[in-house]
């Protein structure tokens, strides 16, 4: 009889299912081909991967058939169901961008022409810094247009134009149906925006925001009321760490959070909606609901958080990804982070390509992928040592960091070198600051006294995280400097690679 093969004694540092990657990569390769090519072209691309992956599987089974060399099953699938990812993100990207570049607005566009569109505000007014001493004040506004008329002609439109335009544009309530007169540029080449318009006038609202973004309106003007209440970076802090608002956040404070390797705690993410729906969960599970109520209540808790905080690139990933979480719960299966965080990858660069040349949305997709697959590994090698809570709270940011810092240098050519330390002091302080911030913004319109005593223990957790900040910022070699441009990201992605290695996998003799 053989003997068994030595065990090996190397502990691997993946450990989970990762199938569903090259579906998500195949997907993000498409989505970054279809944003910047004809919609014919694409429409062939996608006829093509769909013929490969169709042809590949007929093959392998054909093959097969009386073949006596055994090969491996998952190859063929795996590799046909990448194809199909990429086909479907070809083919629906191809039927957007046609229809970007069908009607009157392009053709205004290149021309340089003026007219006006008609669309909705999908985007908080951003007042800009102005460009030089005494200059009037300019505002960015983003419309997702469906109408533009010019010189007596009229035609329907699609997608998004940026404004830029005088201060009677910062009135403009998010959700609400404007039209607004300009001359307008081509936006940027396989970007989302269609078109820019240079407007001198003020907007005309159409239409006042629905009845849900009104109501989520309240529930930000509430949040930032009980913000202007509070002293220093606690009222500075609290909108934005609630509902990723920085409009309060000095420029100070901006810099410190950016130099602590903190920034994403003002910007929603996963957590937030995470912490949203694990408090939905455990009321509904104390009330002893059933799966399908439990499951119900939390998607309509991320809903709600969704039409609050607005659909960004990181919001959407971050809702898409708990509705997945959250079926897998009603049907009663596993939940599978890795394979999630694919799907959720490919039903949204279906649904919107673009997302995959946005920085935010390939950040939050590195960082829960990091968290993924790393977290895990990391918290189990430093259990033993410093127990499985500290090893956890040690393991998330080292894991976020990992992956994120070669990305983080297409910003700035720095290394942010008390990233980890400073996310680990702050980690005990966001839970409470997103949770009591939403409440009291949810109590403010019928118990102000109560939303008040809510947002102290808010505060005081921003209070904390701002002090962090600032005093991580301050230390000595707080960043450091780093090659840049991709010779840069190269470097620090193979360095990053080499502390994984050391973190994670235990040598022989180690184990031994």
């Amino acid at each position: 009889m053989t003997p068994a093969p030595p065990a090996d004694d190397t502990d691997p540092p993946l450990t989970v299912d990762v199938r569903l990657l090259p579906a998500a990569v195949a997907a993000w390769v498409a989505a970054l081909v279809v944003t910047r090519v004809p919609g014919r072209e694409a429409l062939v691309g996608a006829g093509v991967c769909l013929g490969l992956a169709v042809g590949g599987l007929l093959w392998g089974r054909s093959a097969g058939r009386g073949s006596t060399v055994r090969r491996p099953r998952v190859i063929g699938p795996v590799l046909a169901l990448a194809l199909v990812a990429g086909a479907a993100v070809l083919g629906a990207g191809a039927s957007q961008t046609t229809a970007r570049a069908a009607g009157l607005l392009p053709v205004l566009a290149r021309e340089a022409s003026v007219g006006r569109v008609d669309g909705i505000v999908v985007a908080e007014p951003t007042v800009l810094a102005p460009a030089w001493p005494g200059a009037p004040e300019r505002v960015r506004c983003l419309l997702a247009v469906d109408r533009v008329t010019a010189g007596g002609r009229a035609s329907g439109a699609t997608g998004r134009v940026l404004v830029l335009g005088p201060s009677s544009w910062a009135s403009v309530p998010y959700g609400a149906r404007v039209s607004g007169a300009g001359r307008l540029r081509t936006g940027e080449p396989g970007g989302r925006t269609v078109a820019v318009l240079l407007s001198s006038g003020a907007p005309e609202v159409v239409r006042p925001p629905s009845d849900a973004d009104a109501g989520a309106a309240v529930l930000r003007e509430g949040i930032g009321a009980l913000a202007d209440r509070l002293p220093g970076d606690a009222g500075a802090l609290l909108p934005g760490v609630t509902v990723g608002d920085t409009s309060t956040v000095p420029a100070d404070l901006v810099a410190a959070l950016r130099t602590a390797g903190l920034t994403h705690v003002t910007a929603v993410s996963g957590a937030h909606f995470s912490l949203v729906a694990a408090l939905v969960l455990v009321l509904a599970s104390a009330l002893r609901l059933p799966r399908w109520a439990r499951v119900g209540l939390a998607l309509a808790a991320m809903a709600c958080m969704v039409l609050v905080v607005h659909p960004s690139p990181s919001v959407l990933r971050a809702a898409t990804m708990g509705l997945v979480a959250a079926l897998g719960v009603l049907l009663g299966r596993p939940h599978r982070a890795p394979a999630a965080l694919a799907a959720t990858v490919v039903v949204l660069l279906v649904a919107d390509p673009w997302l995959a040349g946005e920085l935010g949305f390939v950040l939050s997709v590195l960082a829960t992928g990091g968290l993924v697959l790393l977290g895990g590994p990391l918290a189990e090698r430093w259990s033993p040592v410093c127990g499985r809570p500290l090893a956890t709270a040690l393991a998330l940011p080292v894991a976020a960091q990992l992956v994120c810092a070669p990305v983080i240098l297409l910003l700035t050519p720095t290394v942010a070198l008390y990233a980890v330390p400073a996310n680990v002091l702050v980690a005990p302080a966001i839970a409470p600051a997103t949770v009591l911030g939403l409440a009291a913004g949810c109590v403010a319109p019928w118990w102000s006294g109560g939303a008040h005593v809510l947002s102290l223990g808010a505060g005081a957790a921003c209070w904390w995280i701002g002090a962090v900040a600032r005093v991580a910022a301050a230390a000595p070699g707080a960043q450091v400097e780093w090659l840049p441009g991709w010779a840069g990201i190269v470097l620090l992605t193979a360095a990053g690679a080499c502390a994984l290695r050391l973190l994670v996998v235990r040598r022989a003799a180690e184990r031994r």
